[in-house]
Order: C-alpha cells, then structure tokens, then sequence
C-alpha cells in the first residue's frame, strides 16, 4: 500500500465515521483514532498486514451500540457488514475483505468471538488497551455517567467483602472487567503495554482510597 493511497483512504474512513451515529462519548472519533494509532504500532512491531489492520482498527465501531443495550453482542458483526459496504463502495481491494470483516467482528468483549488471524488480534488488542491506563479511567467514567452509576459503594468502595457490580458502581467495573484486559491481549507488544497501563490504574486506586 502506497503512503498516498493510505492517506486518500483515511481520509474517506473519517468523513465515513463522521457520518455515523455513535453509542456514547467514550466511542467517538477520537478513540478511533487512537486505536488505530496503537494498531499500526502494533502491527509495524509484530510484522502484521496493514493493509487489513488500517481499515479494520478505523471501522472497527461504525456499528457501536450502548453499552446496556440488549443487542450488544451483536454490534461488531453488524459493524463488519456496514465495513464492508463501504470498501465496496471505495473499491477497496477485494482480497483484504474477509479478513477485515473477521478482524473487526473479533474485536468485541461481548461478541466473545475468538480473534484467528495476527491482524484481528492486533485490532483486538489495540481496542482493549484503549480500555486501560489514564484514557481507560477517563472512559470508564464517560461510560458510568452516561449509565447514571455510583462512583464507588460507600460501605465497600474496593470490594473486598462483596461480589462487583458494575451495574450500579463505577469502581467495580475495574474488578469484573479492566484488571482481566491486560490477561486477555494477544501479541507480546499489547501484553506489555498492557502491564504498564494496568499500573496506572492500580496507582488511581491507591490514590482513591486514601482519599476516601
């Protein structure tokens, strides 16, 4: 792929995106465009196409839905099929799409669909670190607000005598989701990154509670 064609793509893909209605603050264009940010670094790091990993990391969510919504785990398949009726509609190569739509149907936590090919877990990984570190608290409040959850249970903010419940409070959602990403990520580039971001959380939790 030349650096001109890449470019004109990117271009295409954001004017796409920005046509798009989105789930919530926390799946907007600029965790797009982080994601694919950590997926080319990804790819150039474990040797994968980015001929398929640059349109999968940018379409990866141009189906998001509500995080509460019922057909949640249906949202990365309904994406993969949009995705694909706009590289179609570009004259995107051909031969890259099976394996764009695999890679962006597998991104999902709540699809639980298993990622089989480098780049679908290179798009994988770079969506589940956006997840973590300082953008990961910052996106996990977006999420909570919009959800109308507690902060923290007042009684047991760290859940060390009660089971989480990310339903009703945002800390918990730290403990039944984000301190599993970092176990979860594929390639040896996330799962160290991954490592260093889990830290920054681990440290805001410090913080919180001597705080409280």
């Amino acid at each position: 792929m030349s650096l001109s064609f890449i470019a004109e793509f990117e271009s295409l893909c954001l004017s796409f995106l920005k046509s798009q209605e989105q789930a919530d603050a926390a799946h907007d264009i600029a965790h797009i465009k982080r994601v694919v940010k950590v997926a080319k670094q990804l790819a150039s790091e474990e040797n994968a196409n980015l001929a398929i990993v640059i349109p999968a990391a940018y379409l990866h969510d141009c189906v998001s839905l509500p995080k509460n919504h019922p057909n949640r785990h249906l949202a990365s398949t309904w994406a993969g099929e949009k995705a694909i009726e706009f590289l179609v509609s570009v004259h995107y190569p051909n031969e890259y799409h099976q394996a764009i739509y695999h890679a962006i149907q597998a991104h999902s936590f709540s699809a639980n669909i298993r990622a089989t090919t480098l780049e679908a877990k290179i798009v994988q990984d770079a969506d589940r670190l956006d997840a973590l570190g300082a953008i990961g608290i910052a996106r996990c409040m977006q999420v909570s607000g919009a959800l109308n959850r507690a902060l923290y249970a007042i009684e047991d903010p760290f859940c060390e005598k009660r089971e989480p419940d990310d339903a009703l409070y945002s800390i918990d959602h730290f403990f039944t989701k984000l301190f599993t990403i970092a176990d979860s990520l594929n390639t040896p580039s996330a799962q160290l990154e991954g490592k260093r971001r889990e830290a920054v959380m681990h440290d805001f939790l410090n913080s919180l509670a001597l705080e409280l």
